[in-house]
């Protein structure tokens, strides 16, 4: 509700006001003649003594002076309308008598109530004369309890005005001041005089008045207060709190509005160094917890430059030692003019050209020994530049950087040493330009906290960039450097090292040449990180490649190498783990035989069938996905047990795909694995150009978002021998098997061009297929195949491998296979689902 502000806005036919002051006192107006009877009796008058006019009027007001007639306790004996008489002389004639000698009487009187209690007034009487000369006395009064309350509020008034230490002030409707003390008018550093009667405006500075006429324009017309609104007080010296509120009488009418001003300069100073204080925690917090965990000079050289723009500073960079950054040792020799130095993280509130020139990262930084930069790196002690000549002094005469700063308006430089255990690694250097506040001796000091605790994670990092670069040479001598490439087989791999600090992995891959032109592929995963996973990987692929030569089938190797694991994992206390798939691949019969260790599926990508020609017939689907995973039965990691491997054998087409990885290629936080897999297979149902750019496009693809481990990733195409490559034949176990097989193989070497290799073939294969007669009851398989070496594989359905003996003089066997050791370059015996094969290699001429 807003009162009317006018008070003329009232209406004159309204009557009496009600709630002003006058109501709150009630004076009550008597008029008497010379020999105190009464003439005339107000309404306040019978409020107060509780006698109405038309019974006091006309007569003496003698009895209201006088003791109760009755004794104490008892109700006087009167009736309820008559005016008790009092014994003369009564206190009334000695007023009256004092009012005819001297005109005018005031005292405090103690006057009877109608209902008998005493009633003390404050009165005031005067004797006046009527229009026709005749004398009258009227008299005014008021009951001392209200008055006496009016008076502590008005002293408790004057004291607030006179003795507090607040600024109080008074303004009327017009916002000029009506009354203030002495406490406002010193802040303000004028007279109490000089305000009085003037606004804000006439007072205040213009900038300052301005917004509080605006305040106090608002707090007049709508009322609502104003409360500890902190401002600047008047010409910007200190701050003041302001509180305003609206005066509004007991009628409702706005008189005008209240001021009380508070200096809260000390207030607002102390607040401003907390806030300071807490901005600065914050920010040695917040660059603490950007660095602390960073394990790589250069990001936690950017990290740090970074973090403080533009919380500290304007521009920033971070500048090491080249071996430093590198991650080799700490810098031993002094810093000198040909110290490389090189800038590796950067910071600034905003980019252009002039800040690129100023501060780039990567760019060498040159400086002479005695420039602001040598000092701080031959001393350690940080400088703080504050002028033109001392910036231009910073690093050489005439350098471009130092020009682009000025031209950015840089004014205020930090150059902090960068210290790790004593040694000087390089320099923070933050600066501020333009219109921003140059540092002080506390940014000083704060900046130098930063740049011990920037140096300490410096040092960390470069030590971590050490073990790993240590760990990686470890991790990549273990693994393949370069891998074969059978007749048939086109090969691709990758490996990437996980991003997690120092801790390398236990991913490996291997490719693993086999007799008659086979080959084996493996990847596998040693559960955990470190140099005790990085060296049991080590151990599994040489078990791995050492059984893989014994040619024995996926999952009787998975089998060894898992009875191999305790012995291959020593150290490790807590156990091992890993998982693994390994796959054989026959170029001359394009069939793959794959078995699992607990390790994700393979992907199979098949090649795509062209339309026929003229383009009728079934073809392949353009918007069909080739990639498949290869179901397979899982297994459980080696080291666990319990549980048989199981082999797989598979027909691929000539020219299909086969993909091995690890987990880390499809594993993503927060995400299924499943989704990964699909991902994957997707990738790989693009047109695959070559395997080298397949392997980079499944990387660039499935990197991001990934978990940071490492990643194994092999990729195999998988094609056919030459045609004419292989030859076959099978013999009933009957002595004229020996003839013919002889037969057949000078006939097909001397078909394939290599009849220098006749005369010693036909002498193993006759020792070969001799030995099957004598111990086996079956056919008896011969097989040829020509590749980079010429490959002859004897087979019978006896399981027991042969073995190889010394034989005497006297025995009439048992030399065949010393004969055929001695004259190939290598042979061995492996099992199959049906008898054992033996096969012996030859060199080709």
């Amino acid at each position: 509700m807003d009162p009317d502000p006018d008070p003329e806005s009232r209406s004159e036919g309204r009557g009496a006001s009600t709630g002003t002051l006058l109501d709150t006192l009630r004076v009550a107006v008597v008029m008497l003649d010379t020999s105190g009877r009464v003439l005339l009796w107000s309404p306040l008058a019978q409020e107060v003594l509780g006698w109405a006019g038309e019974h006091i009027v006309g007569r003496r007001v003698g009895g209201l002076f006088g003791p109760p007639e009755s004794p104490p306790g008892q109700p006087p004996r009167r009736g309820p309308d008559e005016i008790p008489r009092m014994p003369d002389p009564s206190p009334a004639e000695q007023i009256l008598a004092d009012l005819l000698r001297g005109g005018r009487w005031d005292g405090i009187l103690s006057l009877r109530h109608r209902d008998g209690h005493t009633v003390q007034v404050e009165t005031r009487a005067s004797l006046l004369v009527d229009g026709d000369g005749r004398p009258f006395v009227l008299a005014s009064m008021v009951e001392t309890s209200r008055l006496r309350t009016l008076e502590h509020d008005l002293a408790a008034l004057d004291s607030l005005f006179d003795s507090s230490p607040l600024g109080v002030a008074i303004f009327d409707r017009d916002l000029r001041y009506v009354r203030l003390n002495e406490a406002l008018a010193a802040m303000n550093g004028m007279p109490v005089a000089d305000h009085i009667g003037h606004t804000v405006l006439e007072v205040l500075d213009e900038r300052s008045a301005a917004d509080l006429t605006a305040l106090q324009r608002d707090v007049l017309a709508t009322g609502r207060p104003v409360i500890d609104l902190v401002t600047y007080a008047p010409h910007g010296r200190g701050h003041r709190s302001l509180s305003y509120h609206r005066l509004v009488d007991r009628a409702g009418r706005v008189l005008g509005i209240s001021a009380t001003v508070i200096d809260v300069t000390e207030r607002v100073q102390a607040a401003a160094k907390v806030e300071r204080a807490r901005r600065r925690l914050a920010l040695l917090n917040d660059v603490g917890t950007r660095i602390a965990n960073v394990l790589d000079v250069r990001r936690c050289a950017e990290a740090l430059a970074a973090a403080v723009v533009p919380t500290f500073s304007d521009y920033s960079g971070v500048i090491l030692h080249a071996e430093v950054a590198d991650g080799g040792e700490l810098p031993t020799a002094p810093y000198g003019d040909n110290t490389p130095m090189r800038q590796l993280g950067t910071g600034a509130v905003r980019w252009g050209p002039e800040v690129e020139r100023m501060i780039l990262t990567g760019q060498a930084i040159g400086f002479t020994r005695k420039s602001i930069f040598g000092t701080v790196l031959s001393t350690g002690q940080p400088r703080m530049v504050s002028s033109e000549e001392e910036l231009l002094a910073t690093t050489f005469p005439g350098d471009p950087k130092v020009r682009a700063a000025l031209a950015l308006g840089v004014h205020s430089l930090l150059v902090l040493p960068l210290r790790a255990r004593g040694v000087v690694l390089g320099l923070l250097v933050v600066s501020r330009a333009r219109e921003r506040e140059p540092f002080d001796h506390d940014d000083l000091a704060l900046a130098m906290e930063l740049a011990n605790r920037a140096g300490a994670a410096l040092d960390n990092a470069r030590l971590y960039v050490r073990e790993r670069e240590g760990a990686l040479m470890l991790q990549r001598s273990l693994l393949p450097q370069s891998v074969v490439e059978p007749p048939g087989v086109g090969v691709a791999f990758r490996y990437v090292p996980g991003s997690s600090g120092a801790e390398v992995g236990g991913d490996w891959f291997d490719v693993i040449p086999l007799a008659g032109g086979r080959v084996a592929f493996v990847v596998g995963d040693v559960m955990g990180h470190g140099l005790g996973a990085a060296a049991t990987m080590g151990r599994l692929r040489t078990a791995v490649r050492t059984l893989a030569g014994l040619d024995m089938p996926p999952d009787e190797l998975l089998r060894r190498v898992n009875e191999l694991g305790d012995d291959l994992a020593q150290g490790q206390a807590e156990g091992w783990m890993a998982t693994a798939v390994y796959a054989v691949y026959d170029p001359s019969t394009r069939r793959i035989a794959i078995a699992q260790a607990g390790h994700l599926p393979p992907v199979l990508v098949e090649p795509v069938t062209p339309p026929p020609p003229g383009g009728e017939g079934p073809g392949a689907d353009p918007d069909e996905c080739l990639a498949r995973l290869v179901e397979l039965p899982s297994g459980v990691p080696l080291g666990v047990g319990g549980v048989r491997f199981e082999t797989t054998e598979l027909a691929v087409a000539d020219g299909a795909v086969l993909v091995l990885y690890t987990d880390g290629l499809v594993e993503t936080r927060g995400q299924d694995i499943g989704e990964g897999l699909e991902r994957l297979r997707q990738t790989l149902c693009r047109p695959l150009p070559s395997l080298e750019d397949s392997c980079d496009d499944v990387l660039a693809i499935m990197q991001p978002g990934r978990e940071p481990d490492d990643v194994a990733l092999l990729m195999a195409r998988l094609g056919g021998l030459p045609a004419g490559s292989t030859a076959s034949w099978t013999f009933p176990a009957e002595p004229s098997a020996v003839r013919l097989a002889r037969r057949r193989v000078r006939d097909t070497l001397v078909e394939w061009g290599l009849a220098p290799l006749t005369d010693v073939t036909m002498l193993l294969v006759s020792e070969l297929v001799t030995n099957s007669l004598r111990y086996a009851h079956g056919p008896i398989g011969v097989r040829m195949v020509r590749g980079s070496s010429l490959l002859v594989e004897v087979s019978d359905p006896l399981p027991d491998p042969p073995r190889e003996r010394i034989a005497t003089l006297e025995d009439e066997g048992g030399r065949g296979l010393q004969l055929v050791a001695r004259a190939s370059r290598r042979w061995g015996t492996r099992h199959g689902r049906f008898g054992k094969t033996v096969w012996f290699e030859l060199a080709l001429p």
